[in-house]
């Protein structure tokens, strides 16, 4: 079973009193179609989508829904605001067993503590390169990806997921730079 955790995209701290009704800045506006493109280009096209309901998450989602080639279904959910990594793991856990993949959006600390607990200790060079970085800061539109040898969501716990692939907004625009 494949796990997709994207945090939200950068957001405008300005005019805001409520957090939780901060909107997308013009930076995070432009990074969610390249993350959107590369999941597309990679085959990373959830089934189901359970997602924070802050105003930065949706947008998140609304952009990103344009670049995926396949319709998911998505779910709002409260808990998922600026939720600890526990939390997170008992929405995933609850997920039923054919929404893989399962695409979660949410915010920081809990989603960067999330992925690296769940991350098996690395076997390659390149997985450990992956943690390495994951381990280093798990920015605004960044997009862990952990594969899982499980019959149930419910069966997901700590280690035991491969990282299979780690994706920042800045390692997209440096990519097509590069090409």
């Amino acid at each position: 079973m494949r796990l997709l955790l994207l945090r939200h995209a950068k957001s405008d701290w300005s005019g805001h009193s409520d957090d939780h009704d901060r909107t997308l800045s013009a930076r995070g506006r432009k990074a969610v179609p390249r993350i959107g493109a590369f999941m597309h280009k990679k085959g990373y096209e959830p089934a189901r989508i359970l997602c924070s309901t802050s105003k930065r998450t949706r947008q998140t989602l609304e952009l990103l829904q344009l670049h995926l080639g396949r319709s998911a279904k998505v779910e709002y959910d409260r808990a998922l605001y600026l939720a600890e990594w526990p939390v997170l793991l008992a929405e995933i856990r609850a997920a039923p067993a054919d929404a893989s993949p399962l695409l979660l959006i949410g915010h920081n600390p809990g989603m960067e503590q999330l992925a690296l607990a769940l991350a098996l200790q690395p076997q390659t060079p390149a997985e450990q390169a992956r943690v390495e970085n994951l381990a280093q800061k798990f920015p605004t539109g960044a997009l862990a990806v952990l594969d899982f040898e499980i019959a149930d969501w419910g069966e997901v716990k700590r280690e035991s997921g491969r990282l299979i692939d780690y994706v920042r907004p800045k390692d997209l625009r440096q990519r097509s730079e590069d090409e």
